[in-house]
């Protein structure tokens, strides 16, 4: 709900007030450029102004919506209304909330929640709610009967009164919060066909961290359905970041997954998550990323116990970060059907349209560019990985080094090398 007429959608922030004035008008140019980006992307018209603590978007009162949504989109935006601009006088403020109950308030309790960021006005936020009530009441008492309720009201009505103009509003639509994408160093995200994997990236990039995504192809073990879904969600997660890179690496892992299948009992399912972790380290350096993100919970697999993530995690020297460590599976779900409901569509065995896109990548330091695009597809038929029966911390150690050795190089660092890769040296040469 909006004030008629509403032209402007206020855009709060939360944690860049935290941050000395440098570091705020930095981020907060970034804030505005993904914003600009973002309302470009959908098509919406208008015209940002870069304010300190609340930028607006200025636009056309019929797309007024649509910003709105476009905003609240935006990682570091607490929160978005659609506002009403007037003058500071407080006999022009009467007039625009009087005319906003009129075409909102039908029924109900009501509340003015009122703030004054310019001081030197000569009211306070305290007259601004009283006479403003009063205004409201006059306007609607002829057809039906108010009743103030401070506490709980059915609606409320808030004004902000600033330096340069005065805003009505009757709602707030949540954003993301977190920082501005682009803040944070860029990360490197192992994504799949499941929900857990999308919601750590979204997550990740809601802290202000540009995310590389890497797509391990498991052959046969996998299928076309397994690939569709997870490129589907990075073209799904590409909404909130318009102005980044999520061109996805697709490493070919089938040959590797198909050896541990043949030669191990014990600890496969370790030593493909080391394997995976190899891949994303050398991506990583390739692409100047700092840490490696993964959609792993403690506990949810029994790859994921707290003793088998250390086991995994030796791999590598680089941090890998785990935003849903702590989340429960119910949450984890609640949160993807927030994001995209698509992903969390499980009773389809495939997913209906077009193919996969793969999109090449091109190594660079930059984690922020237009994608560039081609299309690939598999047929083939998925095959069950044989279950994981890993009895011991002695299993699980000799069964990641088993495939270390296989690997060619040692447990500890560095060169990522598999069968199916045409070029251990080159991260081009795993994404065909």
């Amino acid at each position: 709900m909006h004030p008629p007429g509403a032209d402007t959608v206020l855009c709060r922030h939360g944690d860049l007030n935290t941050k000395s004035n440098t570091v705020k008008r930095y981020m907060v140019d970034l804030l505005c450029d993904n914003l600009e980006a973002v309302l470009e992307d959908r098509e919406v018209p208008g015209t940002l102004e870069r304010d300190w603590d609340r930028p607006r978007v200025h636009t056309d009162p019929s797309c007024v919506h649509d910003a709105t949504v476009a905003a609240a989109d935006v990682f570091g935006i607490v929160s978005a209304s659609p506002a009403i601009t007037v003058d500071t006088d407080l006999e022009s403020i009467r007039g625009a909330l009087a005319a906003t109950a009129e075409g909102t308030y039908a029924s109900g309790t009501f509340a003015v929640d009122a703030s004054r960021a310019d001081k030197r006005l000569p009211f306070t936020s305290e007259d601004v709610a009283r006479e403003g009530g009063q205004a409201i009441w006059d306007a609607v008492e002829d057809r039906f009967e108010p009743e103030v309720d401070l506490d709980d009201p059915d609606h409320t009505f808030g004004v902000e009164v600033r330096e340069e103009a005065a805003y009505i509003f009757r709602s707030r639509r949540s954003g993301p919060g977190g920082l501005p994408l682009r803040s944070q160093a860029p990360q490197v995200a192992l994504v799949s066909g499941g929900i857990d994997s999308p919601v750590a990236v979204y997550e990740t990039m809601r802290r202000g961290s540009p995310v590389i995504p890497v797509y391990v192809s498991l052959g046969e073990y996998g299928g076309p359905d397994h690939e569709a879904r997870a490129f589907e969600t990075v073209r799904s997660l590409s909404r909130f970041a318009p102005n980044c890179d999520l061109d996805v690496y697709r490493v070919p892992g089938g040959e590797t997954v198909a050896h541990l299948a043949d030669t191990m009992e014990e600890g496969r399912m370790l030593s493909l998550r080391r394997f995976f972790y190899r891949v994303a380290e050398r991506i990583a350096e390739t692409e100047g990323a700092s840490a490696i993100v993964t959609g792993e919970a403690i506990g949810q697999k029994s790859s994921q116990t707290a003793q088998n993530l250390g086991v995994t995690s030796r791999v590598t020297e680089l941090p890998i970060h785990r935003p849903l460590l702590t989340w429960d599976k119910h949450d984890i779900v609640e949160r993807a059907r927030e994001i995209e409901p698509s992903p969390t569509r499980r009773s389809t065995p495939g997913v209906t349209g077009s193919p996969p896109t793969v999109r090449r990548r091109t190594p660079s330091t930059s984690a922020c560019s237009r994608p560039n695009r081609r299309t690939c597809s598999s047929g083939r038929t998925r095959r069950q990985l044989p279950p994981n029966s890993c009895r011991s911390n002695r299993h699980l150690v000799s069964a990641t080094t088993g495939l270390d050795s296989q690997l060619g190089q040692s447990p500890s660092r560095n060169v990522v090398t598999a069968r199916s890769v045409s070029s251990p040296g080159s991260i081009q040469g795993m994404c065909p």
